[in-house]
């Protein structure tokens, strides 16, 4: 018969994780440590807490991303659906934007796994992305050149807590080979050393990007609220209108050429 070792609901009583909700976790747990509790089913470590702190902080808010431009647009569509808006922006949390931890995660485990052959694993994973002319997932940031100001932060804090072990050395391993085969720096982004610090805490690469999702709930709910009292959006729209003019088919053609 299946079972669920998440929650039991009764008259008097909510247990969540063999954990009284009342009486142990409500007031005694920050939201982050709760959170981990109910994911992994044990007590977060004070460094773990602060680890997947971080995390979310991180992820929080990051400007007009393409989530936080759809939540916009949707409000301004359907202002009586705020679920909604906030919806349509999560759903952009993807391998481009805001959820490429995942991804960066599997090849961390790809070179771990390989132990002491691990340099030539990150050499043919660069050789294989070079090869698909994809973009290195946790490499690369269209803004924050020539780093990303987010990941050193990110590696501090898990060496400061004592989670800074073989995939955060896998990560700087990738980073480096990334750097030879592309013949650049490419900054290893904060999705990157966000992807290397969870694995060191056990929090398994399949669930990663929904860490993102709770995170960046919190910066559309933000921006909605500005949008209530501050619009946005009715200028975006207006922009995109201005910016992309209606062409002809044999005027599109003619200006592809």
């Amino acid at each position: 018969m299946p079972t669920t070792n998440l929650c039991q609901v009764s008259n008097d009583r909510i247990v969540v994780r063999d954990r009284d909700l009342v009486k142990d976790i409500m007031g005694r747990m920050t939201f982050t440590e709760a959170f981990f509790l109910l994911l992994t089913g044990r007590n977060a470590t004070s460094g773990e807490a602060r680890i997947v702190d971080t995390v979310l902080i991180t992820l929080m808010e990051h400007g007009l991303t393409p989530q936080a431009i759809a939540t916009r647009l949707i409000y301004l569509s359907a202002p009586e659906s705020l679920q909604g808006a906030m919806a349509a922006g999560l759903l952009g949390i993807g391998g481009q934007f805001a959820g490429t931890m995942e991804g960066a995660a599997k090849l961390l485990e790809e070179i771990v796994a390989a132990g002491a052959d691990g340099e030539t694993v990150a050499k043919a994973i660069v050789s294989r992305y070079q090869a698909s002319k994809k973009s290195v997932p946790g490499f690369g940031n269209r803004q924050h050149k020539p780093d990303d100001p987010r990941t050193p932060k990110i590696l501090a804090i898990a060496e400061q807590e004592g989670h800074a072990g073989p995939y955060v050395a896998a990560l700087k391993l990738l980073g480096r080979e990334v750097d030879s085969g592309y013949k650049k720096h490419i900054t290893i982004n904060a999705t990157g050393a966000i992807a290397a610090v969870l694995l060191e805490i056990k929090i398994p690469a399949s669930v990663m990007r929904g860490l993102a999702v709770i995170s960046r709930a919190a910066g559309l709910l933000a921006h909605l609220r500005e949008e209530q009292t501050s619009p946005v959006a009715l200028h975006l729209l207006n922009m995109a209108h201005e910016a992309v003019p209606y062409a002809q088919a044999g005027q599109k053609e003619e200006q592809q050429k």
